[in-house]
């Protein structure tokens, strides 16, 4: 049965708000989010890149504190165990050629931020400094150059929390702390898993009429399907790494069965036929038909000189076995500065995007788990950070700003030879726009309470955040193009925070 005129005119305006299905949720669930306006416009070029360590991230190996009250603390609860995790101080050159274990990697890198970072309760030195794992050597010059920030000891929270609040209960807390799918959702939408809206496709909600006729293009992952670029309007533009990212509707292009190429265009033609006596048929045609043509642009957009002339990633080396590998991760960047450089032809003012790298759970084996993990994070956000210097002959790095999340952190303490699911970690934000060399939201005292030491940023061996995600969000937001009213309403635990952005744009 046919839909009544006033049912098909709502399908058919949200149909052409959609432009095309790509392999995003089904149709129903697209559908029930329609119904919040753009709010923004931009006469400028802007973009936000995700990188989002799955697994969770050992943050206290990432970025660590060396003064040397912190760094007693740190030697007496890593050097341990069958598998001691703790790295050497900075300096040290290399004890051992053996590359599985930290004597093999030399000293920890020392990064000196611009602005001093407060020497918290708790912690007896005078002054703090600070260093990066030495995996992150690409990182230096960007960290020098001043286009590389820390965010410290950055999470989930619903309020400012402290350490007497947590042990009471007395403020509310983010659902099941130390759960991977909670954990993940909860940064990347506010919500526990079964969430259904990111913050990344609500920002990207706000500047949609920025975008014109290809929007479509707004939200974009080469990493699959995630929550995190899913909107109340927008709907994520999912696409393959090659020199024809877009996802076709394959028996509309390519012979099945044996058949021929006639065959396969008359199937193209049924399938995008608009012409017959069902409204719902008709609106279903449109919906595919523009899907289709949205395929065949973004796949003729990757054939114009500023896309083609994006480099490949230079060849990585696992610095455990010396071998060269791929990295999946740079190749993902590699789709997304393509994607940014086609940007111009597509009309494209504002998009979001999405990449991805697994396996940092590492419970055990840590040292020959993160640290090829490290130095593939590190080799993909120096590869990209290059090509933005030169993307289509022009310099993109004041326009893409990169930043990374994870589930959570890991414990301070080794389980001997690894580390268990924790909370407050620390994160990287790079571009031309950034505050860089510097870092930004309160680095934690370091250690676990022993005697007369009673650490106020640590309960047990979980790290509370002093900085939210609703912050570190809305600073990424507010320089995306959001005004006051529009992160209130992507970041809903925002006005809970005297300081709502963190000043690293």
């Amino acid at each position: 049965m046919a839909m009544d005129t006033q049912s098909r005119r709502h399908f058919l305006k949200v149909a052409t708000a959609l432009g095309t299905l790509g392999v995003a949720a089904p149709l129903a669930t697209q559908l029930a989010g329609m119904n919040v306006a753009a709010a923004q416009t931009a006469t400028d070029y802007r973009a936000l890149v995700c990188i989002f360590l799955f697994g969770g991230n050992d943050a206290h190996n990432t970025v660590l504190a060396t003064d040397t009250d912190s760094w007693a603390r740190y030697m007496s609860a890593r050097n341990t165990g069958a598998d001691p995790i703790a790295l050497l101080p900075p300096g040290a050159a290399p004890t051992t050629t053996n590359m599985r274990v930290p004597g093999g990697w030399g000293g920890v890198l020392p990064i000196v931020p611009n602005t001093p970072n407060p020497v918290p309760a708790g912690t007896n030195a005078t002054t703090r400094t600070f260093a990066l794992h030495p995996m992150l050597a690409p990182l230096m010059p960007i960290w020098n150059a001043q286009r590389l920030a820390v965010v410290a000891n950055a999470g989930p929270l619903i309020q400012p929390t402290t350490k007497a609040q947590f042990r009471a209960r007395s403020v509310p807390l983010p659902s099941n702390i130390g759960s991977h799918n909670d954990q993940q959702a909860t940064w990347m939408a506010g919500e526990p898993e079964g969430a259904r809206r990111g913050w990344g496709g609500k920002i990207a909600d706000q500047m949609l009429s920025s975008n014109g006729q290809n929007a479509v293009f707004t939200a974009v992952s080469p990493a699959g399907n995630t929550v995190f670029l899913a909107g109340n309007q927008i709907v994520q533009y999912q696409v393959a790494n090659t020199m024809s990212p877009a996802i076709r509707i394959g028996s509309a292009y390519t012979p099945t069965f044996g058949a021929s190429a006639a065959f396969s265009t008359a199937v193209r033609d049924t399938i995008r036929d608009n012409a017959g006596p069902s409204f719902f048929g008709i609106d279903h045609s449109t919906v595919v038909r523009r899907s289709m043509d949205s395929a065949d642009l973004l796949n003729q957009s990757f054939t114009g000189a500023a896309v083609t002339g994006v480099p490949a990633p230079p060849p990585y080396v696992n610095p455990i076995n010396g071998n060269t590998e791929g990295n999946g991760l740079a190749t993902q960047l590699q789709t997304i500065a393509r994607m940014i450089a086609a940007a111009p032809a597509l009309g494209i003012r504002r998009q979001v995007f999405f990449a991805s790298i697994g396996g940092w759970d590492t419970h055990d084996t840590q040292n020959t788990s993160q640290t090829p993990l490290l130095a593939r994070v590190a080799h993909a956000m120096a590869y990209f950070d290059a090509v933005m210097g030169n993307v289509g002959g022009a310099d993109m790095r004041n326009r893409v700003t990169t930043f990374t999340m994870s589930d959570f952190s890991r414990t301070f303490t080794t389980n001997g030879d690894g580390t268990d699911h924790a909370w407050g970690g620390h994160y990287f934000v790079m571009g031309g726009a950034v505050r860089g060399r510097d870092m930004y939201g309160q680095y934690p005292t370091i250690g676990v309470d022993q005697g007369t030491f009673n650490n106020p940023d640590q309960q047990g061996n979980n790290t509370i955040p002093t900085t939210s995600v609703d912050q570190y969000g809305a600073t990424l937001g507010r320089w995306f193009g959001l005004g006051d009213t529009e992160l209130a309403t992507v970041f809903r635990n925002l006005g809970n925070y005297n300081t709502r952005t963190l000043g690293f744009l």
